[in-house]
């Protein structure tokens, strides 16, 4: 395999804005764990220094699997990977902009769509035998996409539990409903709805907590509001799939700029 230099080297010849985009990030992770270090932050620097690693992932695997994306595609990974580490997991964007999560679910969802479908297609034109409808390959697609963003919720449920953090962000809610509430516990589920304020106690009767403004929600909002931007961005990528497939790329120049391809050799 190619060491590092030689694969950028031989990559900047025909990938002139992605290499542009790929200088500018990683140098603002640089700069990033400069500053890092200065503040005594060295997690956060060693979280950068791991970041920057993950940014060589699409040149590398463009180079070893034999396969082009395209630039506008792998322009958008780059700015997705740089969003959703450096922005939103160390400058927390997450927090200061309401729908930075949401935006980022659903271009992840998009982006995941983008390598499933290429795996099925570019088995599929290498193979003499078996030849997959244009309708097959994007609901694989789809469903490779959605299963993706299953697993992350997965991981932000079992992170939540076993470190009791808060991946997936409570929210506040001024109605619930719940059998639990329910005093004949007949299944049926009460309505409580105009919630002001929740107040939490400690089994001695000693108050935990306020909370203003409704209910607290564990995280069941946060989670199907993600799964549903996920939902969007693979059916977007599936649209685009079927319109490649469909038809002479010629005819479809939106979709070729989201479609990986082989390398001719």
């Amino acid at each position: 395999m190619k060491r590092p230099g030689e694969i950028i080297k031989s990559y900047k010849k025909n990938k002139k804005a992605s290499v542009t985009i790929y200088i500018v990030v990683r140098t603002l992770i640089i700069v990033c764990i400069i500053l890092q270090i200065f503040r005594g932050e060295f997690e956060n620097a060693f979280l950068c220094l791991f970041y920057l690693i993950l940014l060589m992932l699409p040149i590398i695997i463009q180079d070893k699997f034999k396969i082009k994306l395209p630039n506008l595609l792998e322009i958008i990974i780059y700015l997705f990977i740089f969003s959703g580490t450096v922005l939103g997991g160390i400058y927390n964007f997450y927090g200061h902009l309401p729908h930075w999560d949401t935006i980022l679910h659903a271009i992840s969802g998009f982006i995941c769509a983008g390598i499933g479908f290429a795996l099925v297609d570019l088995l599929n034109k290498s193979s003499k035998k078996i030849k997959l409808s244009p309708f097959y390959i994007v609901f694989v697609a789809f469903c490779f996409s959605m299963t993706a963003g299953v697993c992350w919720e997965f991981f932000e449920y079992g992170a939540d539990k076993l470190f009791q953090t808060d991946m997936q962000k409570d929210a506040i809610t001024k109605t619930i409903s719940t059998v639990e509430l329910d005093p004949l516990k007949s299944n049926r589920s009460v309505v409580i709805r105009n919630i002001d304020k929740t107040i939490m106690y400690d089994k001695d009767g000693k108050e935990l907590a306020v909370i203003e403004g409704g209910y607290l929600d564990i995280g069941i909002n946060d989670t199907m509001k993600d799964l549903l931007s996920n939902f969007i961005g693979a059916v977007v990528f599936s649209i685009l799939g079927y319109f490649y497939m469909g038809g002479d790329e010629d005819r479809h120049k939106l979709a070729n700029n989201f479609i990986p391809k082989r390398v001719e050799k």
